[in-house]
């Protein structure tokens, strides 16, 4: 089957939820087969994440209490693009900055990771960052944060047994590890600053502009 045989084609939305981090749409689809359909679909700006490993090769991690899940959780520092369009290495570093209180002089982009494509458009832009250097943090007043350090190489052991509950985080950790360890196998790039990857919200068929 080929991919044009798979795809479904966007007819039309429907607005359900304006809200300040998502929107709810309900999206009209044309199923392969020419039937029609109904998609749920939540619209976010965007966010992105980072692995800060140091000198040492420990990994920086911050814990916080996740509500929605009702859990204590260690992730990778984070946060989304304050406007759409946000280049994501620049939202990267001012998490980093705010979270941890580090600032890196050195910047790899690992991936561009789509978190939930069944039902929302939010791409993660996913980084490492070297060379560090350490600051005052300054959270939001919202956030209340710890941070600690742990080897990266503990980090992978436990993101292999499956204690971090926060996908990006077990992915930042196993894509840093490997790029830092097999970079010969996988050429990486350094970061620099660009058009952030425009989360794709389709229009009807014949729309203009």
């Amino acid at each position: 089957m080929s991919q044009q045989d798979i795809r479904e084609t966007f007819v039309a939305s429907q607005p359900i939820f304006d809200g300040k981090v998502i929107k709810v749409e309900t999206w009209q689809v044309r199923l392969p087969d020419g039937r029609p359909a109904q998609r749920e679909v939540v619209r976010h700006v965007g966010a992105a994440a980072v692995v800060p490993v140091d000198e040492r090769g420990y990994i920086t991690l911050v814990r916080q209490h996740r509500v929605v899940i009702n859990e204590v959780t260690w992730e990778i520092p984070a946060g989304k693009l304050d406007f759409p369009g946000e280049d994501p290495l620049v939202c990267a570093q001012r998490e980093l900055s705010e979270e941890t209180g580090l600032s890196a002089r050195t910047w790899r982009k690992l991936v561009d990771a789509v978190s939930t494509p069944g039902y929302c458009t939010e791409s993660i832009g996913l980084y490492l960052a070297t060379d560090l250097t350490r600051h005052a943090a300054h959270t939001d007043e919202d956030e209340f944060l710890s941070v600690a350090s742990i080897p990266l190489t503990e980090a992978v052991k436990r993101a292999m047994r499956g204690e971090f509950r926060d996908m990006k985080t077990s992915l930042g950790i196993l894509m840093a590890y490997y790029a830092l360890n097999a970079s010969q196998h996988l050429p990486m790039q350094d970061a620099v600053p660009g058009p952030c990857a425009q989360a794709w919200y389709p229009r009807a068929e014949g729309a203009q502009g």
